[in-house]
């Protein structure tokens, strides 16, 4: 086991990073452990069946990786990624008011046109 401090960890975050893909690391607040760091692939926890889909798909409902990198996390096709979030209930296109508008209004444009 490893140990960083919450300052080691602000001023260097890379080498708690490269503790971490070792060991665990426990991160201390003054005398106090106040986080446990564990890298992923040290512990083969990617490696365990559903995981990496499940990883992807909790990452990308909530915002933090984009369609395309979800899928490539998951080891899926983008349209199969797409399929899969659908089936959960997990909007695939996530638009704003504005842009809503908007896209209806080219819509209608469109089809005027035509």
């Amino acid at each position: 086991m490893e140990m960083v401090s919450v300052s080691g960890l602000k001023n260097n975050p890379s080498a708690a990073l490269r503790l971490a893909q070792k060991d665990v690391v426990v991160v201390m607040n003054r005398d106090q452990p106040d986080a446990l760091m564990l890298g992923v692939a040290a512990g083969g926890l990617l490696d365990a069946k559903g995981v990496k889909p499940a990883l992807a798909t909790a990452l990308f409902r909530d915002g933090h990786l984009s369609l395309g990198r979800a899928a490539t996390l998951a080891g899926m096709e983008a349209g199969q990624f797409a399929s899969h979030v659908s089936r959960l209930g997990i909007a695939v296109i996530r638009l704003n008011d504005v842009e809503t508008t908007s896209d209806m209004d080219t819509l209608e444009q469109w089809l005027a046109s035509s």
